[in-house]
């Protein structure tokens, strides 16, 4: 028994290849008969709507007639020019020079020794594990001194002994910032080293 001849006999897929020319032929069907329904395909002939609606271009129109010549006027009057002439090359002229920028003094606030101003206490539970580093403080000093805001710039590492240095210092009075001898309001830096003695 040959199984490859056997596959390649047209009478056993006859049956197959008909159904589906016939499932086309439906297909196509259905698609013109709902199209002329819905009015997207004229009902006769395509090729005789097509003709029908084809129309004539229409007839060719002559072109416009040239625009009419229009001489030049005689006269043309000159445009307004107005030349300046150079300065004199040899003149003196008064120079009045402009006084030199005044310097801006500028000072920047500072612990102020003269007040109250107590050292932080070590925090005990930071000196049984002892830990120690520095922290860079800022602190927004007021017009009179007093601290408005704080914040730690650089840490020690140590939480505890970041907030033990921020609040004793942020009690302390300041030597406000100065611009021109007048006190301004102004962020400093203060550094604080945590030592175990």
């Amino acid at each position: 028994m040959d199984f490859a001849r056997e596959q390649r006999s047209l009478s056993k897929h006859l049956p197959g290849i008909a159904f589906v020319v016939v499932m086309h032929l439906v297909i196509i069907w259905g698609l013109v008969t709902m199209g002329v329904r819905a009015g997207l395909i004229p009902k006769g002939s395509l090729d005789a709507a097509l003709i029908e609606d084809f129309k004539k271009p229409p007839p060719d129109t002559p072109p416009p007639p040239p625009p009419k010549f229009v001489p030049p006027p005689d006269f043309i009057p000159p445009p307004d020019i107005t030349i300046q002439a150079p300065a004199p090359v040899n003149t003196i002229q008064n120079v009045q020079r402009e006084a030199p920028p005044k310097q801006v003094v500028r000072t920047s606030a500072v612990i102020d020794a003269k007040r109250n101003c107590s050292m932080p206490e070590y925090p005990a539970a930071s000196r049984r594990l002892e830990e120690r580093g520095t922290v860079i403080l800022g602190f927004l000093i007021d017009l009179d001194g007093r601290v408005l805001d704080s914040k730690v710039q650089t840490s020690s590492g140590y939480e505890r002994l970041d907030e033990a240095a921020r609040q004793a210092l942020s009690r302390c009075r300041f030597k406000p910032a100065t611009v021109d001898g007048k006190p301004e309001q102004s962020w400093s830096a203060i550094k604080y080293t945590w030592k175990l003695q």
